[in-house]
């Protein structure tokens, strides 16, 4: 089963969704993509992640160019602000689904107060995947 999680930078939230449905399933290929992406993942992502047993420091980041000719079991989306603009993708997808999450790297404040928000997005993701995978990809 081919997954494709999207979003605008493809640094923070799609790279955590990334990680986390890779750990529930080993045999699922998972890539995932932005439409402005920024080439990098955010450091603070990585580190929330690591902290939850997950490293996902070697993924890249990529444009969604890279994939629009493949075909897709699931293209999910996971921008959530109302100042974003989720991406579209147009090419060939069984299921196509949107799970918002607020952007964790827009978070200002204290280093706590950051990362607390990254620490909150990271577990609504964990949450609404591992969801995603017990009600629908696991069955499929």
């Amino acid at each position: 089963m081919k997954i494709l999680i999207l979003c605008t930078g493809n640094s923070c939230r799609s790279q955590m969704a990334h990680g986390f449905l890779q750990s529930f399933d080993k045999n699922l290929t998972i890539c995932s993509a932005g439409t402005q992406a920024s080439g990098k993942l955010n450091e603070t992502a990585v580190e929330v992640m690591n902290e939850a047993g997950i490293d996902i420091s070697h993924h890249a980041s990529d444009s969604i160019d890279k994939y629009l000719n493949e075909e897709w079991d699931y293209v999910i989306t996971v921008c959530g602000g109302a100042n974003e603009a989720c991406p579209a993708f147009f090419g060939k997808v069984k299921h196509r689904l949107h799970i918002g999450f607020d952007d964790p790297s827009h978070a200002v404040g204290s280093k706590n107060f950051i990362m607390g928000e990254f620490y909150r997005v990271r577990d609504e993701i964990k949450l609404a995947f591992r969801k995603l995978y017990d009600e629908q990809i696991k069955k499929a």
